[in-house]
């Protein structure tokens, strides 16, 4: 991809095609309509300018804008939403009490996110904070809906690999159809991973796992 507009200097962004954290920055873009520069990086053999960008933590996905390294996904998001605020739709809400909520619900993601076992629990939470609304932003992506995105795509994959339900109108109605309300965005369906090679890949790491190669 090597586009540019006016406006968007020097736009890159480095990532690594599985990422959902590099997803949810492509689809930031996407909802600003900036285009920008993606380098593919071999994490096994990261590039000289991703570890001068994140010396850190060397890791994706890593934004730069004139020449100027911004990393972590959700820091990344906000940048973009107030970088590019009179393009496209808000990303944060405007209003302050929904924009300090949204941040809430992003804090209580990433705390969950490592919690064993918090899974059913948290998106029991989520179904209820949705309330049959379109998208937790409400009637358009926001914030909130780009951090969950990634779920979308891969709990149906692992349903498929498991052969366990996690997500059904019956019990999870408002979910069930945010996912398909998500995944139907034009902002997301022509920019999701190659899902069979997902698969296959997920399918490893699952199979390493339950052999004790991965812990």
């Amino acid at each position: 991809m090597n586009h540019q507009q006016e406006g968007d200097k020097q736009v890159k962004l480095f990532g690594f095609w599985p990422s959902p954290y590099v997803l949810k920055v492509i689809w930031a873009l996407r909802i600003k309509g900036v285009e920008y520069d993606y380098i593919e990086e071999d994490l096994s053999n990261k590039s000289d300018q991703l570890l001068e960008y994140n010396p850190v933590h060397k890791k994706v996905p890593v934004l730069v804008y004139q020449g100027k390294p911004i990393a972590e996904s959700e820091v990344i998001i906000q940048f973009i939403d107030e970088a590019w605020k009179d393009r496209g739709d808000p990303i944060l809400p405007e209003d302050p009490y929904e924009r300090a909520m949204a941040r809430f619900w992003i804090r209580f993601l990433q705390d969950k996110e490592d919690a064993h076992g918090a899974a059913i629990d948290q998106l029991l939470v989520l179904e209820k904070e949705l309330d049959g609304k379109r998208f937790f932003a409400g009637e358009k992506i926001g914030f909130v809906d780009l951090s969950l995105g990634p779920l979308s795509y891969v709990i149906p994959i692992y349903e498929e690999i498991t052969g366990v339900k996690m997500i059904t109108e019956e019990k999870l109605p408002s979910l069930s159809a945010w996912m398909g309300n998500f995944l139907s965005s034009p902002v997301v369906k022509d920019h999701l991973p190659p899902l069979d090679k997902l698969r296959l890949r997920l399918q490893a790491i699952r199979e390493a796992f339950l052999n004790g190669k991965v812990k």
